[in-house]
């Protein structure tokens, strides 16, 4: 399978590169809008690791513009003064959105420092919050809950949330919910995230392998289905069916596994490596309603589950 044959979403057009911007942070919201967070050049300098649009890293504080795109549709939003270097980008109910670092750290009363913030739909800050320690998977869902799958230094870095593997939080920066021991195993790694209609889905692995977590945010309720993908970078479902996505790490190629829920497991009913536009790094994929939004370079791809 060739990029041809899987639609292009969106693309940064050349004359906002030579203009100088750099696509940094992205997301879909929950009606399929893609959000990307346009960075000066002049406001960046490269991590020798990791390579591509995710080692830029920017020199506090810095000036962005978030582009959102639906349809033929685009609105451009420039956000001044950012005083963190964000890891996330989620859309919020109301035209809002939210920043957030991978990180925090206590202070030196030993309280966690805050690592997220919410703006207004004109790019103003409204509230700071924290959302635990080392998060690789962010995901919003449509009424504004925020969910979070952590790393293993959060996991075993003391925080209260971060430990649990997987977190549900409001606005606010309450904890909403927890696993509270209904996991096949403590998550080790976070790895994508999905929402389908009301339900949010984490991705994660652990020593007995990868998992797909499924949540009703209403109610708490958890199902989670063996993985027959090992380290997924990329997730959607509908229904029954599912996609993945399993990248070639700063190569211009994933395999795309297509799969089943099949009473508590996932099972893979066929698997194609795919050329794609551009080299996929970490936080390539993010799922919203049976499509799979893969990012390659400059590039955004769909693919339908």
């Amino acid at each position: 399978m060739t990029v041809d044959e899987l639609p292009v979403a969106w693309r940064l057009p050349a004359q906002d590169v030579k203009a100088g911007w750099r696509a940094l942070w992205w997301t879909v919201g929950p009606d399929g809008e893609l959000a990307v967070m346009l960075v000066q050049r002049r406001y960046l300098s490269r991590d020798t690791y990791p390579r591509g649009w995710i080692g830029w890293r920017p020199e506090t504080p810095f000036d962005a513009e978030l582009v959102i795109t639906s349809g033929q549709e685009q609105r451009r939003i420039p956000v001044e003064g950012i005083g963190m270097r964000p890891s996330h980008l989620a859309l919020l109910p109301g035209s809002r959105f939210l920043l957030a670092s991978g990180r925090t750290h206590r202070d030196a009363e030993g309280a966690w420092q805050k690592n997220a913030v919410v703006y207004s739909p004109e790019g103003r800050p409204e509230g700071a919050l924290c959302l635990g320690d080392d998060i690789p998977a962010l995901v919003t869902d449509r009424s504004g809950g925020i969910w979070t799958a952590y790393g293993d230094e959060g996991i075993y870095g003391g925080h209260p949330e971060s430990a649990s593997g997987l977190a549900g939080w409001n606005t606010r920066g309450v904890a909403t919910w927890a696993p509270k021991g209904r996991l096949p195993d403590l998550p080790l790694e976070g790895c994508t995230a999905a929402t389908e209609g009301e339900w949010v889905w984490l991705v994660w692995y652990s020593p007995m392998g990868a998992f797909l977590t499924r949540i009703t945010p209403s109610t708490g309720e958890v199902a989670s289905y063996r993985s027959p993908v090992k380290v997924p970078d990329g997730f959607a479902v509908r229904g029954t069916r599912v996609v993945l996505t399993s990248r070639d790490h700063y190569k211009r190629w994933t395999t795309v596994t297509r799969a089943e829920l099949v009473g508590d497991e996932c099972v893979a009913i066929g698997q194609e490596r795919v050329r794609v536009p551009g080299r996929v790094v970490m936080r390539c994929g993010q799922g919203r309603d049976g499509t799979l939004w893969l990012r390659a370079g400059r590039t955004w791809l769909r693919i339908d589950a």
